[in-house]
């Protein structure tokens, strides 16, 4: 169901807003009030917090549910809230919470991500999916469909980033390759963004939000605190209500189709760009081609197919290439390392054939 028809309001795009935690019944009451004028969809609220490690804090519990009570009855915005659990699911029934989401650790269990499908059955409850914290794209369409096969229409996904063992920027990169990978295979699917996470920092929200409405992403979901650096949890990624006001006014949604004139000259550029990766692949097909006669060679001196000095001189070379035509040095490594993993798989096919097959 598009997310226009969900009974949320929603005005330049879908919009959420809350604390990472709701700590204490002032906190969440006077970072509601401060919101309540910002056109938000929802206010947000995380009231069960996984931790990585025991020892921290890990939310209020249902208590903080009564606060969201007050959020609704006195300020009029409808209150969303991460369940993990049936049980959590029932104290939302109790409150009447309008939407809730599922979090990064529990989609890539579908043993809980059924047991939740199952506890919405027959409901009409708004569920939204963020994505495994690993990029398996396979677990986040999973759990989507488990909904969905629960009878569930008002489902959507929820965009938060990837972890990653090397240095980077962000908290969890986007890799956004993945979310604009599941609207291709699912198309119309609501989806939407989780800046504070994948940014990690107040510096990075505004730059990750405008990114994700330019890929036509439904709405976004930041972590809004009345005292950022006061925070029980992610303090570093929370901004005060003024900072988000700010910073929503500031992002422009895309449009995905253009005018007549505009429309013609994006055409005659595709065409370009269409013949331009015909001759990427012939020139792939040549580069394998190649990669064969090499295998031939070093199957009869007992070679390896990995050279890893080889490897290293083209990756320093294509790297400087890359840098002096302008091209992302990241881009680039990417994609030799794919047509690399490709070239060693062709050889150890050849490694394979038997003898009396090449003669």
């Amino acid at each position: 169901m598009p997310l226009k028809d969900w009974g949320f309001p929603v005005g330049r795009f879908f919009l959420g807003a809350g604390p990472c935690s709701a700590e204490n019944e002032q906190q969440v009451m006077d970072t509601a009030r401060a919101l309540a004028c910002a056109e938000i969809s929802f206010f947000r609220a995380g009231i069960w917090k996984p931790r990585t490690r025991p020892g921290h804090f890990e939310g209020v519990g249902e208590m903080g549910l009564s606060w969201l009570d007050r959020v609704k009855k006195e300020l009029g915005l409808a209150v969303g809230v991460e369940v993990a659990t049936p049980e959590h699911l029932e104290c939302c029934f109790r409150h009447e919470v309008d939407l809730v989401w599922v979090g990064a650790r529990t989609t890539p269990n579908p043993f809980a991500v059924q047991a939740l499908a199952d506890a919405l059955k027959g409901t009409n409850m708004p569920v939204l999916i963020k994505n495994p914290m690993s990029p398996d794209l396979e677990l986040w369409m999973g759990a989507v469909e488990r909904f969905h096969r629960a009878g569930l229409r008002k489902v959507g996904a929820i965009h938060r980033g990837f972890t990653s063992s090397e240095p980077e920027e962000y908290r969890f990169p986007p890799q956004w390759k993945w979310p604009i990978e599941l609207r291709r295979q699912w198309p119309g699917i609501p989806l939407i963004c989780d800046p504070s996470h994948i940014a990690g920092k107040r510096s990075l929200l505004c730059s990750v939000a405008q990114k994700a409405l330019d890929l036509l992403f439904d709405g976004i979901m930041i972590e809004v605190h009345v005292s950022p650096e006061d925070a029980l949890s992610d303090s570093g990624q929370q901004m005060t209500p003024s900072d988000f006001v700010e910073l929503a006014r500031s992002l422009t949604p895309k449009r995905e189709e253009s005018t007549e004139i505009i429309q013609r000259q994006l055409n005659e550029l595709r065409e370009d760009i269409d013949g331009l990766d015909r001759k990427l692949l012939r020139l792939l097909e040549k580069r394998m081609a190649v990669v064969k006669q090499m295998a031939q060679l070093k199957k009869r001196g007992n070679v390896s197919a990995f050279q890893p000095h080889r490897w290293e001189e083209i990756v320093e070379n294509r790297l400087a290439e890359a840098k002096a035509l302008g091209l992302s040095s990241h881009c680039v490594f990417d994609l030799f390392q794919t047509i690399h993993e490709e070239a060693i798989e062709h050889q150890e096919k050849v490694f394979m054939e038997d003898d009396s097959a090449q003669d």
